[in-house]
């Protein structure tokens, strides 16, 4: 017969098995939470119809509920429709119903309709932290206060480098899908890790003058910047000094090139994406992306008056990158690829692209598609 005390043993060894095979505890609700503009938001029950404000944030609901991410959307603001067509393409390849969901139409500036928010009866408006103001101002979130609606507000604009992971984090937590969240924070911290154990060792900091949406506004357009919002704190946090931000007064503004000249940046880099703005030129990374039009519409803005001049020019360090991660979940990406431009020999076995593959393949369903990061602009002069 075997004694009390070899039994307690064996139940103890089972312990930590038994404590691996049990499921994470699910989300008790009411919940209330901190949201990613300091408020505090109570979740009365499981959110299953949500409203987004903007949105590219399809890209945390991938994420978190990876067989559907539209299953609880009811309306949106269908950005990547507009802003990044192929995304959208593939999402709606994916997830036919997609399509059909309404779209208010508006950008991510902080605009909804009410009205129509309203009669989609959600159980949860989720928003941008930057569109609060917009939202308060046309008193949408006193109307969804009534009713009972929770907005909650996540962040990757305002302080888009640690806020990108913790909206994640957020959203799980609210969504009942802590588990998902906690595996692509885990992923995404300790790249971030990397990165910045890597810059500490690499030396001083290049200075980055930072061109958003470059050729949107046409051929001759220059030059609009961040300062201490969206690419501003990407630059820093990829081992750059922006220049944008010791010279802007406020958030974003436009900066002549005789300015950026007289700033002597030692790295010039240039946002774009698949835009259809009259008159643009655009820089169409992303999905389905041709780099021979890349390299094309780079020289083209490369040709601007006093680009010439630019030390950067002429030491063949303009780099073009995809301008969705300025907001965008998987800004770990755009943070790889800025800092294997700014330092080279430090990051030179660091392959951005293959980061977004992975991210792809194993915390989400999105099918792979080729997606072109970052390419360096042909030197001027041959």
């Amino acid at each position: 017969m075997t004694s009390p005390l070899l039994r307690r043993l064996a139940a103890a060894a089972l312990l930590p098995l038994l404590s691996l095979a049990t499921p994470a505890q699910a989300t008790q609700y009411p919940l209330t939470v901190t949201d990613l503009a300091g408020r505090q938001v109570t979740i009365p029950r499981r959110p299953e119809r949500i409203v987004l404000q903007d949105g590219r944030n399809i890209s945390i609901l991938a994420m978190l509920d990876r067989a559907d991410p539209f299953g609880r959307v009811v309306l949106w603001n269908n950005i990547p429709s507009r802003a990044d067509e192929g995304f959208w393409n593939i999402l709606r390849g994916a997830w036919p119903k997609a399509a059909a969901i309404p779209d208010m139409g508006f950008g991510d500036n902080g605009q909804v309709n009410a009205e129509q928010v309203i009669t989609a009866r959600p159980q949860m408006v989720l928003a941008e932290a930057r569109a609060l103001t917009a939202l308060r101002e046309a008193g949408v979130d006193q109307r969804l206060a009534q009713l009972n609606i929770p907005l909650l507000l996540v962040d990757s604009f305002d302080d888009p480098v640690p806020n990108a992971v913790r909206s994640v984090e957020l959203l799980g937590q609210v969504l009942d899908r802590e588990a998902e969240a906690a595996e692509f924070a885990s992923f995404a911290r300790e790249r971030a890790a990397r990165l910045q154990a890597g810059i500490a060792a690499a030396g001083p900091r290049p200075k980055v003058f930072i061109e958003t949406r470059a050729g949107f506004a046409g051929p001759e357009a220059c030059c609009f910047t961040q300062g201490r919002v969206g690419w501003g704190p990407m630059v820093e946090a990829a081992g750059g000094h922006n220049i944008g931000a010791d010279i802007l007064p406020g958030a974003s503004g436009e900066v002549t090139m005789e300015t950026v000249i007289s700033r002597r940046p030692d790295i010039y880099v240039m946002t774009g994406a698949n835009w259809r703005g009259r008159g643009a030129v655009t820089l169409p990374f992303g999905y389905g992306a041709d780099q021979g039009a890349i390299a094309t519409s780079m020289a083209r803005l490369e040709a601007r008056p006093g680009f010439a001049q630019l030390e950067a020019t002429r030491q063949g360090r303009v780099l073009g990158i995809w301008h969705g991660f300025y907001n965008h979940t998987l800004n770990i990406v755009g943070l790889e690829a800025l800092a294997k431009a700014f330092h080279p020999q430090q990051f030179a076995g660091l392959d951005p692209e293959d980061t977004y593959r992975t991210i792809l393949a194993r915390f989400t369903r999105i099918p792979a598609q080729p997606f072109l990061v970052s390419t360096a602009a042909p030197r001027v002069g041959g």
